[in-house]
């Protein structure tokens, strides 16, 4: 398993479909200012849906920072058009259906039963697409989006 990245580490470009298929490019997606990345195991199971929906709810103070939301887990874009239209979320949920990049973020784990998942790690990644903070906590869903707004603040 590739090592997270830390404070001040460059992150590698990518590009992934979006919950309407429209490929988003990070470098693109920092054009409009950081980015908080954040990482979730599956859409629409409890965990993660309070988790997105904290990012949701806690979007105009994103904005008002400069920056803005995009989640990513390895479900397929029709099951993040689920997720997105559901729970109203007015930002990118990005496909990672093959781990490429939850890999490359060192987020990828292998279960016991050999099949994969990402870990839930949220990455506030600044327009020079160096990492400005990196926050891993499995069980509290709302530290994600606490933790990224109060970096960048």
């Amino acid at each position: 398993m590739t090592t997270p990245p830390s404070e001040g580490d460059t992150v590698a470009d990518f590009t992934l479909p979006d919950q309407r298929g429209r490929a988003q490019r990070l470098s693109e997606l920092l054009v409009d200012g950081p980015v908080v990345l954040f990482f979730y195991p599956a859409a629409m199971t409890p965990g993660c849906t309070a988790e997105a929906c904290r990012f949701r709810d806690m979007n105009a103070e994103f904005r008002q920072a400069g920056a803005h939301s995009v989640g990513i887990s390895m479900d397929d874009v029709a099951r993040q058009t689920e997720f997105a239209d559901t729970h109203g979320f007015d930002f990118p949920l990005l496909s990672d259906v093959e781990g490429r990049v939850a890999e490359l973020f060192g987020v990828l784990i292998t279960n016991a039963d050999g099949s994969t998942q990402v870990t839930r790690d949220t990455f506030v990644i600044g327009t020079d697409r160096r990492v400005v903070t990196h926050v891993h906590d499995e069980s509290n869903m709302n530290r994600h989006a606490d933790a990224a707004l109060a970096a960048l603040r």
